[in-house]
């Protein structure tokens, strides 16, 4: 069982697997066509609150992490993509975020493994 990461904005590749979006809110300009997620389970994204705390702000980042995975053990959804992750050789989070080290995906996927 492997989980990756990958930006939504990246064309997607037999070697993603299953893919799941995990971003709260669609990325601007993308199409579903070209998203090309098997999945969108948006209530696993950081809350709205924590999401306008962070601002993407690196130096933010452990807390951000921290305050996420507090989050993530009261969230169903969590639940829901540990079964997907449970399902599937190879899924790959997809996530919108400029910053590819800093970033809900990044959380999510040491957090599922």
């Amino acid at each position: 069982m492997g989980v990756k990461i990958k930006r939504v904005y990246e064309k997607a590749a037999p070697g993603d697997g299953y893919r799941v979006l995990v971003d709260r809110v669609w990325p601007r300009g993308v199409t579903k066509a070209d998203a090309a997620v098997d999945e969108w389970v948006k209530d696993v994204g950081p809350s709205t609150e924590l999401r306008t705390w962070f601002g993407h702000e690196a130096p933010r980042f452990a807390a951000f992490a921290e305050k996420y995975r507090a989050e993530l053990d009261s969230n169903p959804a969590a639940d829901r993509l540990r079964t997907i992750v449970s399902e599937h050789a190879t899924v790959t989070l997809v996530y919108s975020a400029k910053d590819e080290e800093h970033n809900q995906a990044v959380v999510l996927a040491e957090y599922l493994s």
